[in-house]
């Protein structure tokens, strides 16, 4: 099967592009480009902004070399306004602003370059950069929400955590002390206490190396291919969290695909583009076998269809967006659904966990305080013992 551009003029005629295909090139991850300091700031803070005011000026009229010039006289990050600094000289050198884009892979990644060359090759930059401005901007306010929802959980459980190894080291000393002629009939709580205590107060650096030991294991751990796609799918089978994640995923999925298609950008190159930006190795590696079947001339929606993680909803718009060549549109239509259920499901999931924390918060705590007092609720028995 063969995937033409939808026809605007004329939607009836899936047939006919309306926009010059363009040239594939190497994959961006490939490229060596040096890591600017910042970059991650730069990216969730500065380039919406950047690329809004690029599509603004643009649309104005302005040419480009004049609007980076503007531009990098506004920025007050001092970084990026080198990095659009270089940008301009590039293009001044005769270097196409995608070209010049791409040399900066820590700010400009796959899919900001892929659409900006694709708007060069239409001759539609200005639109181009609305679009993803538009794109870039909804995506950091879904990431600020979800970790808005997660703020919370992560405080409760540092509080917790905190509270009881306090306790542990300081509080349970105290009471060693008083019932240090008992130790040897003391309840399995306090005795489990007390050698916690003692374990956290004379070998505290030993442990404190210990863990982060362990976390910086697990880090590099997941960040390997193998790591990486076990977390991923154990992420996809967890309870609650589970559903959300794959929500999102879904939701990053649609959103991107569609800009990359509106944009003109091959589905080749869009599938190996969204199989990086879903975020989640196993739904990128269905995707990149997909994309596999779509070279060999299959429905992407047939492929997408034996796979459970992509629901029936998703499938069948698919479907009809590949039949009228409007898939741009339908996957616009998902995205915006799976959007509103991310945050429904966000808006679901922490009501559930406030309680849940609270509750474990007064079972960590509680634990430590009965095992405390345990012994003086038994002073009778114990001293008859």
């Amino acid at each position: 099967m063969a995937y033409y551009w939808p026809n605007r003029e004329n939607p009836g005629a899936p047939g006919m592009p309306t926009r010059a295909p363009v040239a594939q090139p190497p994959p961006i991850a490939a490229r060596k480009g040096r890591t600017l300091p910042g970059a991650p700031r730069i990216r969730n803070k500065e380039l919406p902004i950047f690329t809004r005011m690029l599509a603004a000026m643009l649309d104005s009229g302005i040419p480009l070399v004049q609007a980076l010039a503007a531009m990098e006289e506004q920025t007050s990050n001092k970084v990026f306004s080198k990095v659009i600094l270089g940008l301009r000289n590039r293009i001044e050198a005769g270097m196409d602003f995608s070209a010049a884009l791409a040399e900066y892979p820590s700010i400009f990644d796959e899919l900001y370059v892929s659409m900006m060359r694709a708007g060069e090759a239409g001759g539609i930059l200005a639109e181009i950069a609305a679009r993803l401005a538009k794109h870039l901007e909804t995506a950091i306010r879904l990431r600020r929400k979800i970790r808005s929802a997660m703020a919370y959980p992560a405080v409760v459980l540092t509080l917790a955590i905190s509270i009881a190894t306090a306790m542990i080291i300081w509080l349970i000393p105290v009471f060693k002390d008083i019932y240090e002629d008992f130790e040897g009939r003391l309840p399995g709580p306090t005795l489990l206490l007390i050698q916690l205590s003692n374990l956290l107060r004379n070998y505290f650096l030993i442990v404190l190396g210990a863990v982060i030991l362990l976390a910086v294991l697990f880090v590099k751990w997941k960040k390997s291919e193998s790591g990486r796609r076990m977390w991923d799918g154990f992420v996809l089978r967890l309870p609650l969290i589970g559903e959300l994640a794959k929500k999102i995923c879904l939701a990053r999925f649609a959103s991107t695909f569609a800009q990359l298609i509106h944009s003109g950008v091959p589905i080749l190159e869009s599938l190996l583009i969204v199989s990086v930006a879903v975020g989640n190795r196993v739904i990128g590696n269905i995707l990149l076998r997909a994309r596999q079947s779509v070279e060999g001339g299959d429905m992407l929606s047939a492929e997408l269809q034996k796979h459970r993680v992509f629901p029936r909803m998703l499938v069948y718009m698919l479907a009809a967006g590949e039949k009228t060549g409007k898939m741009d549109e339908m996957l616009q239509k998902v995205a915006e659904f799976y959007e509103d259920e991310v945050e429904s499901a966000l808006a679901g999931l922490t009501s559930i966990i406030e309680p849940i924390l609270m509750v474990f918060l007064g079972v960590v705590v509680g634990f430590v305080v009965l095992g405390m007092f345990m012994p003086i609720f038994r002073m009778t028995d114990i001293l008859n013992f």
